[in-house]
């Protein structure tokens, strides 16, 4: 994953819709390694690399996130179509657009 997405997650990010979470959202990406999120308590931490206990993990290439960020695709159709594998509390990923809105 680029710094330049990095920061667009950041910068989208909604405080509000995090207050009372303690979350980690894995992301396996097809073509950019792994990176998790820390989303605690209306906080924000985006990591390189695999945490050991992530709450939920999605496996999936950067455009498909970029496309499920931008409304483009939903993340029911991506997972229909095989281009999102997730596991764990797989309802977590469906936070993902109150976490991150579209501006």
């Amino acid at each position: 994953m680029s710094d330049l997405t990095l920061d667009k997650l950041q910068a989208r990010f909604n405080a509000a819709a995090a207050r009372d979470m303690d979350e980690i959202f894995q992301f396996h990406f097809s073509d950019a390694g792994d990176h998790y999120l820390v989303v605690k308590d209306g906080t924000l931490e985006v990591c390189k690399g695999e945490h050991e206990e992530p709450s939920v993990s999605l496996s999936l290439s950067t455009k498909t996130l970029r496309g499920v960020m931008k409304g483009e695709i939903s993340g029911v159709g991506a997972f229909m179509s095989g281009k999102l594998k997730a596991s764990g509390n797989v309802m977590l990923a469906t936070r993902l657009g109150s976490l991150f809105p579209a501006n």
